[in-house]
């Protein structure tokens, strides 16, 4: 009755004096740790409840009590065992069955588990607030939208101050493309908890994905503000101002980030580091933290299926519609060879339903839409089709699903084109490159066996459609006369470094300008400033707005010279610049995200395009934008070697992985482990021989 009435004090003296005069009163010392835990005396609590639990082995409430207290305490397998008690005991314990589920939850990588003994504690009765929202917590991580988005409705209805409910119902609004709404939903959350970190750093996230970085960076300040430790924030708020080139404090922001990784923190996503670093062991750690963390269970090997008549290639991607990755593959995917291999999509993209969607429906036999899915459904099903090889064509950038791969979707799963690096993850047993993307003494810093294709890693495709109109310079906003130099990558790959040296060179050349895309946000009005802030006109600065691929490819032949960055370098817009004739000059750098331009000018046998150092690369381009003659020769042997380097030709780079694909399955197939291999010229052309033979 004390203890009722909040008088904790009072009620531990008498419960105190309870069991000193009846110590074999088991039912006295479950009170009595009541009592301890509400007073926070947690040591004394566990002690009473332990008391309680020997003298009567049979009284539930003793061992369920324990594991909450224990749970609180983040002791997980001790209250697991605790609450497991208590469900020999009383097996529809309705109490006991959420807290174990709950606590599988706080664990992390029991989320099934969880959810089975969620439901099992609605069946045995238990419709309070808590359980729903758990349940909901489950299902969200299960990948399993929908029943989630009921959990939290229902946890809502029952309760609409909760926060927790806000932020995860806006969660899943933000992976539905909602981005409006989750903001509202983040708002609601903060509004009721303002000091919650998590749906601060959320509510950036969402803000993000509409662009607006500089609405972002306010409460990615506020998340690290509340919690300094915040899990991967420090690289994603130093990445949403390199979106809008907000470069204030970046060599100290910068010289932080790399400590922490260096220290072993989880202080950023692999992806964010790509453009901040040009060092392949910190990109190896970054990603070896990041998979270690968000995929701490990776489920058991597949073994290899029986022989059939062909290999079945799953290709996993978020990116099957008109987007860079679908642009460089869909020629190889109409290539292979439907009588050696049978090819499954598993798109858990936007359901886009423009051109190269369909395009790319044709072409697969199976295309299957999995976006409603779990990554452990999307796993199972590509284990029930007996697919042989597993392709991740996302990896650790946006939108990927790492999940589907820790949960072992294939006995071989492969890492290729999406993520410019390792995954550090070891459930991804391969990765394509080549040997100018990991030079030799490099495979250190991948934990993948690398599969070396000849010429180029990268796929491209022949028959990309190129605008037929090329407008004029004052048409695109260029000077009729002067160099024009170009830079067509994302504005979060230009480093302050590599700002310097642009400018540097506008200053070399008279008269020149660069012409850049436009950001979003701040990012021409902050890349302006800067430029005057070196002394050059920010008028010489020149921003392109966003066209369809056909129209961009075309308008870039009205430049005279991309010039490309590190450490992250043009990938897909290098190759659409090299396809459509215009040079790239590039500084070869150290990481795999900083030699694919490289990459791309070694297939195509242009090394005089490949600087190894900025000095050097600034006075290639000023030399070439001072003497026409010989950068209109360059343009020359450009449109001479794109016809017969063969970095376009598609059917030939289709071999090559296909050959590759054959020769991992057939050692898997022969109980042999996974090994790097080099296919070489003479391996790849022995293929194409055999293949036209056949």
């Amino acid at each position: 009755a004390a203890a009722q009435a909040g008088q904790l004090q009072r009620a531990a003296a008498m419960l105190e004096k309870a069991v000193g005069i009846a110590p074999h009163h088991a039912a006295a010392y479950n009170n009595f740790g009541n009592v301890q835990q509400a007073l926070g005396d947690a040591a004394g609590a566990l002690a009473s409840y332990d008391r309680a639990c020997a003298l009567d082995p049979g009284l539930v409430d003793a061992y369920f009590n324990k594991g909450v207290m224990q749970r609180q305490q983040r002791s997980w397998e001790a209250a697991l065992q605790s609450f497991d008690h208590a469900i020999a005991l009383q097996p529809a314990h309705a109490g006991a069955l959420r807290q174990r589920g709950a606590a599988l939850l706080e664990m992390g990588g029991h989320d099934e588990a969880a959810l089975a003994g969620l439901d099992a504690a609605l069946a045995a009765g238990d419709k309070g607030v808590d359980l729903h929202f758990s349940r909901g917590l489950a299902q969200q991580r299960l990948g399993d939208a929908a029943a989630a988005m009921q959990s939290y409705e229902r946890t809502l209805q029952l309760q609409p101050d909760h926060a927790s409910a806000h932020n995860n119902r806006a969660a899943l609004l933000q992976r539905q493309g909602q981005f409006e709404a989750a903001l509202q939903g983040y708002s609601q959350a903060i509004a009721l908890r303002p000091d919650y970190a998590e749906a601060y750093n959320n509510r950036a996230a969402a803000y993000g994905e509409l662009k607006q970085f500089e609405a972002a960076l306010p409460d990615y300040d506020r998340a690290l503000a509340l919690r300094p430790d915040y899990e991967f924030l420090h690289g994603q708020r130093m990445h949403a101002r390199m979106q809008i080139c907000d470069w204030r404090g970046f060599d100290e922001q910068r010289a932080e980030l790399l400590e922490r990784i260096a220290a072993g923190q989880p202080c950023t996503p692999p992806f964010a580091l790509l453009a901040l670093a040009d060092e392949p062991l910190l990109q190896r750690r970054a990603a070896e933290i990041y998979a270690a963390r968000r995929f701490a269970q990776p489920g058991p090997a597949v073994p290899a299926h029986p022989p059939g008549q062909r290999i079945r290639l799953g290709y996993f991607s978020a990116d099957l519609h008109n987007h860079a990755t679908a642009q460089l593959m869909a020629g190889m995917f109409e290539q292979h060879d439907r009588q050696r291999f049978e090819l499954f999509a598993f798109s858990f993209g936007p359901p886009e339903q423009d051109t190269m969607r369909q395009r790319l429906t044709a072409c697969f036999e199976h295309f299957i839409d999995v976006r409603e899915r779990s990554v452990h459904e999307i796993a199972a099903l590509a284990r029930r089709l007996l697919i042989d090889i597993a392709i991740d064509l996302k990896g650790f950038t946006k939108g990927g699903r790492p999940g589907i791969f820790a949960a072992r979707a294939a006995p071989l799963q492969v890492s290729y084109l999406g993520y410019p690096g390792t995954l550090g993850a070891p459930y991804i047993d391969y990765l394509f490159a080549d040997r100018v993307l990991i030079p030799p003494g490099a495979e250190a810093h991948y934990t993948e066996q690398i599969v070396y294709l000849p010429g180029s890693y990268q796929a491209n495709d022949a028959a990309r459609e190129v605008a037929s109109d090329v407008p004029a310079r004052e048409q695109l906003g260029l000077p009729a006369q002067g160099v024009v130099f170009c830079c067509f990558n994302a504005s979060y790959k230009i480093t302050p470094a590599q700002f310097d040296s642009w400018m540097r060179i506008l200053l070399q050349v008279p008269g020149s300008v660069l012409w850049l895309l436009q950001g979003p946000g701040r990012a021409v009005e902050n890349l302006q400033n800067e430029a005057r802030r070196r002394g050059v006109d920010p008028a010489r600065l020149r921003f392109a707005p966003e066209l369809p691929p056909a129209e961009h490819l075309a308008r870039q032949r009205a430049a005279d010279l991309f010039l490309d960055t590190l450490p992250y370098n043009a990938h897909t817009t290098a190759s659409d610049a090299l396809w459509v004739g215009l040079p790239v000059l590039t500084c070869r750098g150290n990481s795999f995200a900083g030699r694919v331009a490289a990459s791309l000018l070694q297939a195509l046998e242009l090394p005089e395009l490949i600087a190894c150092s900025s000095a050097a690369y600034e006075q290639r381009a000023v030399a070439l934008a001072q003497d026409g003659p010989q950068l209109t020769q360059l343009r020359e042997r450009l449109a001479v070697q794109r016809q017969r380097a063969g970095l376009f030709e598609t059917q030939r780079f289709t071999r090559n992985i296909e050959h590759a694909y054959t020769l991992m399955h057939q050692r898997n197939l022969a109980g042999l482990p996974v090994a790097s291999m080099d296919l070489g010229e003479a391996t790849a052309c022995h293929a194409i021989s055999s293949a036209m033979d056949k």
